[in-house]
């Protein structure tokens, strides 16, 4: 039993804050807001979850806040509520005390979801659809939630607090990075303990990651059409629970084996940033279940169309946006981000769909309640703040759009580097502004080029090894008939669709794949590289592994125990190495060649492959696929840096001269050749001569002392 005494006949008033259920050592607080609610009660359960022992009225309302106090209680009572009011689709309102409700502030979860119909409000194939009402109880098929005990030592644990100019990504899903993982026990695969194993650990510092960006971990909800089709949602875009780590992630059920995971990667000087979901939850559309926020208050907690409340607003594409306008709504989603920052120390957030974050009633705002909320938080304005920059609403398209102190996903960065590798005619100009940080898109409001968060894969779409090897996507898996998913991929198969064993094409492919990761490196902006990339993870050509929970989304180690895959990853450490060895490679502002570091010699510039400046004729030359990208920087010992980078994305080799002034100089990096080592170049009577192999990537060093006169 979780009571130390008998129970009592009521509850004490409590206090209205803080929300959700509070053990203070004597007894437990509960708050809950409902602003149409006409009376709210608290369920008690058995230690099994299975039994209701006790039913409450929480006994005052306090700002729309509900609130009680059970006094004697302790940690690990398990809890529901059920919320009375009007059952009023046409207004809004769908209050049904027969449905079980999960506290929106549940630390700790219990139990599992089922599918069931007891858990819509309304009666399932009736034909009044959501205007009936169901008046079964919901509660044998729903989790609960269970108070928390949160006390933790976290010693000497401290923020890495990386600069963003020296942040790297590690975008990994938890479950996929150890399922296939043999050396761990079983019961560790998939979850937080794999997450803090010392072998994981050190694979990412031999990579040179700074930050390891995890897809949802908050509890989330099994889509019902998914399992009808035998299928499971594996990303876990599909939040129910914003304070609690999803139960299956747990090996021992405890919350606190995330707590060592984020010890072990910050002891490592890695941070964790969480992908996070507050543009809507697991409901749905009015016709989902009634689980948690539905049933406390429908129209205070979502977005409704004006014309008709019946209906949701589906700025989200899943049926429901959240309603971030709402006061206690946006309380929420900010405590639950303070709530990760304090009690699990985790040190970034990216934002799905950003833009539905960022929307007021007339559309998306760099100055919405949200941006303004977290920008001025004592706690979040610390952390790294990422931002997926869109949704299917209205003007949902916003890259570049967000605010100062947000970083955002830069899928024209993916798209256009991806195009001027596969040979798109045109695409220099492009290619040119995404290697310069896009500040096309992002030099306003004193940002900096870190905001463009860089990558040439991510979780959704082809992997990297996929975009060189498919034509087309393959996601048949899905049971959506192959119409799910990217249309537009822009990748290429190179001659046989999928697997092949013709060393001519794998040879392409190979030379691709370096290019490709040369070029995340070389670009100005934070790199994010997706797990198993840097040796050469497929999916099949599956670009939309949703709801694959199994070996086409979970990562396959056995690459790294080939000579291919660790040459890869081994180029890709030499390449996070040389990034952080350079510092013209990360530079504190956005460069406009403006800056002249040297005697004639400006911050960027770009060349043709005679080593002359690009004119305007041939930015205008659709099918020339050569580029130069001269850097230059000063350096605080009064000497200058030149770094250039020399693109070919044609399928021949080609003579490139290096630019003048003719420094001395080393080759530091080719693509076609990633084992080599750095060799200095000697100067003809024609100048210096670089070859770049087709489809490669050839970065240069020069050095020069100021005091020394200039050629």
């Amino acid at each position: 039993m979780a009571l130390s005494s008998p129970w009592p006949d009521r509850l004490l008033p409590g206090a209205p804050w803080p929300l959700g259920a509070t053990w203070d050592g004597l007894g437990i607080n509960f708050a809950v807001f409902s602003a149409h609610a006409t009376r709210l009660q608290l369920c008690l359960f058995d230690p099994s979850g299975r039994r209701e022992i006790m039913r409450y009225d929480l006994p005052e309302c306090t700002d729309e806040v509900w609130h009680g106090y059970l006094p004697n209680a302790r940690a690990g009572l398990i809890y529901g509520f059920r919320a009375h009011g009007p059952y009023e689709p046409q207004a809004g309102h769908r209050f049904n005390p027969h449905k079980l409700l999960l506290d929106p502030y549940a630390r700790r979860l219990h139990g599992e979801w089922r599918n069931a119909d007891a858990l819509y409000g309304y009666r399932i194939n009736s034909p009044r659809a959501d205007l009936s009402f169901d008046r079964r109880d919901s509660a044998p098929g729903v989790m609960k939630a269970v108070v928390a005990d949160e006390s933790f030592t976290w010693g000497d644990d401290r923020p890495p607090a990386v600069p963003w100019s020296e942040t790297v990504i590690y975008e990994a899903h938890v479950r996929g990075l150890s399922m296939l993982r043999h050396d761990l026990r079983p019961n560790q695969r998939g979850t937080f303990a794999a997450l803090g194993d010392p072998v994981f650990i050190d694979h990412l510092r031999r990579l040179g990651v700074t930050a390891i960006e995890l897809l949802p971990i908050h509890a989330f909800v099994q889509d019902r059409s998914l399992l009808q089709k035998g299928l499971r949602n594996y990303w876990g875009y599909n939040s129910i629970g914003f304070f609690a780590p999803e139960p299956r992630y747990l090996s021992d059920g405890s919350a606190d084996e995330l707590r060592i995971a984020v010890r072990r990667l910050h002891a490592a000087g890695i941070e964790l940033i969480l992908d996070v979901v507050y543009n809507h939850t697991a409901e749905g559309s009015e016709l989902g279940p009634t689980l948690s926020f539905r049933g406390l208050d429908n129209a205070s907690y979502y977005r409704l169309n004006p014309d008709n409340p019946r209906h949701c607003i589906n700025d989200t594409g899943t049926g429901n946006t959240l309603n971030l306008s709402t006061p206690r709504v946006l309380q929420m989603v900010m405590d639950s981000l303070r709530h990760w920052v304090t009690s699990f120390h985790v040190d970034g957030f990216r934002f799905d769909l950003g833009v539905t974050l960022g929307r007021e009633a007339h559309g998306f705002d760099q100055g919405s309640g949200f941006f303004d909320a977290i920008r001025q938080d004592p706690v979040l304005q610390k952390v790294k703040l990422i931002s997926e920059p869109w949704d299917i609403g209205p003007g949902g398209y916003q890259l570049g759009n967000h605010p100062p102190g947000f970083a955002e996903w830069n899928d024209r960065f993916r798209d256009g580097v991806r195009r001027y590798w596969r040979g798109d005619p045109g695409q220099r100009a492009d290619f040119a502004a995404r290697l310069a940080g896009s500040a096309d898109l992002f030099d306003r409001r004193w940002r900096r080029p870190w905001a463009s968060i860089n990558y040439v894969a991510s979780h959704d779409g082809f992997t990297l090894a996929d975009t060189v090897a498919y034509a087309e996507r393959h996601n048949e898996a899905n049971g959506e008939d192959n119409n799910d998913g990217h249309g537009e991929n822009y990748s290429a198969n190179w001659g046989v669709e999928g697997a092949t064993h013709d060393p001519s094409i794998l040879d392409i492919r190979q030379r691709l794949q370096r290019a490709l990761l040369a070029t995340l490196f070389v670009a100005q902006g934070t790199p994010m590289l997706l797990g198993g990339d840097e040796f050469g993870r497929t999916q099949a050509g599956n670009n939309n592994a949703y709801c694959q929970d199994n070996d086409v989304s979970w990562i396959d180690w056995s690459p790294l125990e080939r000579a291919d895959g660790n040459a890869l990853m081994a180029f890709v450490a030499r390449l996070a190495a040389l990034r952080q060895s350079q510092p013209i490679l990360r530079a504190p502002m956005f460069l406009h060649g403006q800056e002249m570091p040297a005697d004639g010699v400006s911050d960027i510039a770009w060349f043709d492959a005679s080593g002359e400046l690009v004119s305007s004729d041939s930015w205008n030359d659709a099918e020339e696929r050569r580029l130069v990208l001269r850097l230059a920087r000063q350096n605080g010992d009064d000497a200058v840096t030149l770094l250039t980078a020399f693109f070919n994305s044609s399928a021949e080799d080609h003579s490139f001269h290096l630019p003048p002034p003719h420094w001395p100089a080393r080759i530091i990096l080719d693509s076609a050749h990633p084992d080599a080592p750095e060799r200095d170049l000697a100067e003809t009577k024609e100048g210096i001569e670089i070859l770049v192999a087709s489809r490669s990537v050839v970065v240069v060093l020069a050095r020069r002392d100021r005091s020394v006169g200039q050629s």
